[in-house]
């Protein structure tokens, strides 16, 4: 059971490292200096590399690592349209399920997102945002739907993240969670939609680096 949380824990690492862009295409990393990096055997780190690999994220070369596979900007607007599609309606309908301890358990992940933001912990704020918006869309009972999702986050790259924390711009952002659950506590699903529209914009466009109105 130990192997396989260090699998996990090791997949979680360099899932964030590739979605921030600390891991990027064009370089080639071996399990053995990832593993090192991580303090663990490269036992776990192989298989959690394996895993990317049967998810498209990476790919192995012959007798020298992986790498990640590359994104285009096109392939960035693909991901960000099939989040719009998939997660605004999926959000709307967690909401509806939403229980006041359900608001209450997500309001400590989203205080720990701020705290991570505060911080400027790039890696600690990854993990508290995909746990938000993971644990509140599983609010609507499908559970392919927010494997999706999950899916989609991975394809994403957020190499503005960094630059926004240096700048304190990071705080403004981490906020909107809380705005996700008053929306949520008043059954505003209008003003929720919007939160959520706004939010991903966010993620395709100053989190990733880009200017929004590309």
């Amino acid at each position: 059971m130990q192997y396989t949380n260090l699998r996990d824990q090791a997949l979680e690492v360099i899932r964030q490292a590739l979605v921030s862009g600390e891991i990027r295409p064009g370089d080639i990393y071996s399990a053995a200096a990832l593993a090192n990096q991580l303090g663990v055997s490269s036992s776990p780190v192989r298989e959690a590399m394996l895993t990317l690999v049967n998810q498209g994220l990476m790919e192995p070369v012959r007798n020298r690592g992986y790498r990640v596979v590359a994104m285009s900007e096109h392939d960035l607007d693909e991901v960000y349209e099939m989040r719009l599609l998939v997660e605004v309606p999926g959000t709307l309908r967690a909401a509806e399920n939403a229980t006041q301890e359900d608001l209450s358990r997500l309001a400590a992940v989203a205080a720990e997102i701020e705290e991570a933001a505060k911080d400027g912990d790039i890696a600690r704020f990854l993990d508290a945002d995909r746990r938000f918006h993971l644990d509140l869309l599983a609010l609507c009972g499908n559970q392919r739907l927010v494997n999706t999702v999950a899916a989609l986050r991975d394809q994403t790259r957020l190499y503005g993240l960094e630059s926004l924390a240096d700048a304190g711009r990071l705080v403004d952002s981490a906020g909107e969670h809380r705005d996700f659950l008053a929306a949520i506590a008043e059954r505003d699903t209008q003003r929720l939609e919007t939160i959520v529209q706004r939010h991903l914009r966010h993620v395709r466009a100053d989190w990733a680096g880009v200017d929004a109105d590309n």
